[in-house]
C-alpha cells in the first residue's frame, strides 16, 4: 500500500488505504476531496428524502408490510378472542390509528436527519464509505434515535388517544407493570407506535442506502456516479 495514502488527511484517500485496495484508492484519489464530502452528502440527503416521502403519505405504513405497524404483542395473543367476542373492529381500528400516527409523525424527522447530515464529522464520513451496505442508516439511528422518540411521541399519542381499544390498552397495561406482568417498555401505546415507527422509517434509510450504492450509475445524480461508481 502506498504510505502515500496515509498523510494526505483527505477522506478520500483515507477510504483508498482502509477499505479498497490499490485499485479503488487510485480511482478515489481522482476525487477531490470536496467532490468525495459532497457526493456523499448528496446520496444521503436523497436517502432521506424518499425514504420520508414513501412513509410520510398515506398509507405509507398500512399497505407497506415491511413497516406495517400490527397489534401489541399482548393484544395480537387475544386478537382471535377478540374477534370471537365481535371486537375484531375495534382492533382494525386501533391497528389503522397506529400506522396513521406512524405516517403523520414520519415528514417531522427530516429536520432533524438533515441536521446531523450537516453535523457529520470526517470521521463518521470515513466509517459510511468504508462500511456496510446500512453504515449510513447506523450513523443516523445512533445520533437521531433519541431526540426522535421524543418530535414523534406526541404526535403519536394525539392519534391513539382517540381509539377506544388504545386507551383500553394503556389501563391494563400500567397494572400489568404494577403487578409484574409486563415490561415498563409495553405499558404505553405511544412507546410502542413511536419506536415501531422510527423502526420502520430507518429501514426505508436503509433500502434506499443499499440501492444507492448497489447501482450509483443507475442514480440521477453525475456526482453520485463519480463518487460512489469509484467504490466498484
Amino acid at each position: 500500500m502506498n504510505r502515500k495514502l496515509f498523510v494526505t488527511g483527505t477522506l478520500v484517500t483515507l477510504l483508498g488505504c482502509c477499505a479498497f485496495g490499490p485499485a479503488f484508492g487510485v480511482a478515489l484519489n481522482a476525487i477531490s476531496n470536496a467532490d468525495a464530502s459532497a457526493g456523499l452528502k448528496k446520496a444521503l440527503d436523497q436517502g432521506i428524502d424518499l425514504a420520508v416521502s414513501k412513509l410520510g403519505v398515506t398509507d405509507g405504513f398500512l399497505k407497506n408490510p415491511k413497516v406495517k405497524i400490527p397489534l401489541p404483542p399482548k393484544l395480537a395473543k387475544a386478537e382471535g378472542l377478540m374477534r370471537t367476542l365481535g371486537m375484531g373492529s375495534q382492533a382494525d381500528e386501533l391497528v389503522t390509528a397506529m400506522n396513521r400516527a406512524a405516517e403523520s409523525a414520519v415528514p417531522e424527522s427530516k429536520v432533524l436527519l438533515k441536521q446531523a447530515l450537516k453535523q457529520m464529522s470526517l470521521a463518521d464520513a470515513k466509517k459510511i464509505l468504508t462500511g456496510g451496505d446500512d453504515s449510513a442508516t447506523q450513523y443516523f439511528r445512533r445520533v437521531t434515535y433519541a431526540p426522535l422518540q421524543v418530535k414523534f411521541a406526541p404526535i403519536v399519542k394525539r392519534a391513539t388517544e382517540k381509539v377506544k381499544l388504545g386507551q383500553a390498552y394503556d389501563q391494563v397495561a400500567k397494572k400489568g407493570v404494577a403487578l409484574g406482568l409486563l415490561k415498563p417498555d409495553d405499558a404505553s401505546l405511544q412507546s410502542y407506535v413511536t419506536d415501531k415507527t422510527l423502526d420502520g422509517l430507518y429501514l426505508m434509510m436503509a433500502e434506499e442506502e443499499r440501492a444507492i450504492r448497489k447501482d450509483p450509475l443507475g442514480q440521477a445524480s453525475s456526482l453520485l456516479k463519480k463518487v460512489f461508481g469509484a467504490l466498484h
